[in-house]
């Protein structure tokens, strides 16, 4: 059974940093893309950042350079760190296995809720 467990989203102030981690329970963990995605209110659900089985990176561009994806699949784990954190984004985080930009799953976890603001 599919499970995907999202933490570590809190509230920090403008220009402040969060790890998220993502335990996935899926077969074949260490042959999958994986990717963050956001929801912010009122918004579509949008892929931040993925990366490949062979540790590949790609980023939206309005957090380019700001954050990393990584990824530990011994623990099947992937991790967002999240610098520089700006209003715009506020959001809830979750995580998926990604083929070619799309979630593979679609049961989703919970998510944890990112808030940045003074």
């Amino acid at each position: 059974q599919v499970q995907l467990v999202e933490s570590g989203g809190g509230l920090v102030q403008p220009g402040g940093s969060l790890r998220l981690s993502c335990a996935a329970s899926i077969s074949s963990f260490s042959f999958k893309g994986m990717g963050w995605y956001r929801q912010a209110p009122g918004k579509q659900r949008e892929l931040v950042a993925a990366i490949t089985t062979g540790g590949s990176t790609n980023y939206e561009d309005s957090v380019k350079g700001r954050f990393t994806i990584s990824r530990d699949n011994a623990k099947k784990t992937v991790y967002l760190q999240m610098n520089n954190l700006k209003a715009e984004d506020t959001a809830v985080y979750y995580c998926n296995a990604v083929l070619g930009g799309t979630p593979v799953y679609g049961r989703w976890g919970q998510g944890t809720q990112v808030t940045v603001s003074s």
